[in-house]
């Protein structure tokens, strides 16, 4: 028996390709968030974004910017 997470959705590992508009929109949102923060030198906000992801159950690889 296949257990899913308490949200519903199926475990992040599945490309975000697949994933529906709702989560789409988090991942979104995630990114542009984290973008603002590290544009700002904003430390704070980054950890608040990273706790948002893990209770959203959303894997910083697909909302965090890819290092320069």
């Amino acid at each position: 028996m296949r257990r899913h997470s308490s949200h519903g959705q199926e475990p992040d590992s599945e490309p975000a390709s697949g994933a529906d508009p709702r989560r789409e929109a988090l991942i979104a949102s995630l990114r542009q968030r984290f973008a603002l923060a590290e544009a700002r030198g904003d430390a704070v906000a980054k950890q608040a974004l990273f706790k948002e992801a893990v209770y959203l159950n959303i894997s910083p690889e697909l909302w965090q910017e890819p290092p320069a």
